[in-house]
């Protein structure tokens, strides 16, 4: 459907900007508020500003105009998402909020739903605290301005995909095209659960067409590829001169290796995080049209993309690096290779 109004909050970096992207493809009308840090994506109407600053919504503020669709990704102080929906509750006609499986109350249990009990303390005028919190407070702060009817709140997991920056899928690219023996962390038919950002971006789409409100789990289904999937492909697409070394999750524990961080995307299975990132139950968002490409497609693109930067992917600076450094994988090869 074409001729709608979309507003990104965002929309020059990874999922936001696969969501600006996927609009304009759709023939939708676009404009991206944003730092200018990043240009906005070419056929999109651009417009500057710092929210977290003092009369930083002054663009959006003096820009005329209604939007059909606001779409949000903001993950720092609640009160930002808060002061935005205020200014565009007569404005825009949905709220989209891209969220966090990590709204969830620690540990969720494996296999949750919408309905288990999310984290406490969170409030839509609290300054930055911690990601589960703001997240959460940013879901609060679309819901006290939109109301449950007209929000969205989309409870993302694992994100990969073209114009990456936290670094899990380029770091994993990077060091296989390095080749030689590689830290490989079984078991190598662990489930993995993740969602392609242009998979995210297509869905949230089609939600806000559809008019959908409320809480979805937004990450590919269960079941749908493993560790060993992920990786073959990725030894696939660069090249195939690495040599997948799998080692046993407690080879890595007694080591120190860090899971999730250390080694991008692998937690060890039965754990709580596994639970957690690998374990969701998605069949609300699937009912309502989740549909997810393949793994080496994933990573095939992710791989593209990364080579045309000149094999350097962006950082964002609100993010630790990730990865295991080569002296200590050197090491744990050398142990137990």
């Amino acid at each position: 459907m074409s001729g709608r109004r979309l507003l990104a909050l965002g929309g020059t970096e990874f999922a936001g900007r696969a969501v600006v992207e996927a609009a304009l493809a759709r023939g939708w009308d676009v404009t991206v508020f944003h730092r200018g840090r990043h240009p906005a994506p070419p056929g999109a109407r651009s417009l500057t500003g710092d929210r977290t600053a003092p009369g930083g919504l002054a663009a959006l503020a003096g820009t005329p105009g209604e939007w059909d669709v606001v779409v949000d990704t903001w993950s720092a102080a609640p009160r930002a998402v808060r002061d935005a929906a205020r200014l565009l509750a007569g404005r825009a006609g949905r709220y989209v909020y891209v969220s966090s499986c990590s709204v969830y109350a620690w540990p969720p249990p494996a296999g949750y739903d919408e309905s288990v009990p999310l984290v406490e303390g969170a409030s839509a005028d609290a300054g930055q605290s911690d990601y589960a919190r703001d997240k959460r407070g940013g879901e609060l702060a679309a819901l006290e301005t939109f109301g449950e009817a007209r929000s969205l709140l989309v409870r993302a997991g694992l994100i990969l995909g073209p114009y990456e920056n936290i670094g899990r899928l380029p770091w994993w690219l990077t060091r296989l095209a390095r080749g030689g023996p590689v830290l490989a962390p079984g078991p190598r038919d662990l489930p993995v659960q993740y969602v392609d950002v242009r998979d995210l971006a297509e869905w949230i789409l089609t939600a806000a067409e559809a008019r959908l409100s409320g809480p979805y789990n937004l990450v590919g289904p269960r079941g749908r590829t493993t560790m060993g999937a992920l990786l073959d492909a990725c030894v696939r697409v660069t090249g195939g001169a690495a040599e997948l070394r799998w080692t046993p999750p407690e080879v890595l524990a007694d080591a120190g290796v860090e899971p999730w961080t250390q080694l991008p995307v692998w937690v060890p299975p039965d754990s709580e995080l596994h639970g957690a990132l690998h374990a969701v139950d998605v069949s609300r968002a699937v009912r309502d049209g989740l549909r997810c490409r393949p793994v080496a497609e994933t990573v095939a693109d992710t791989w593209a993309w990364l080579r045309g930067l000149g094999g350097v992917a962006p950082q964002r600076p609100d993010r630790p690096p990730v990865g295991l450094d080569p002296a200590v994988e050197a090491k744990v090869l050398g142990a137990h290779g």
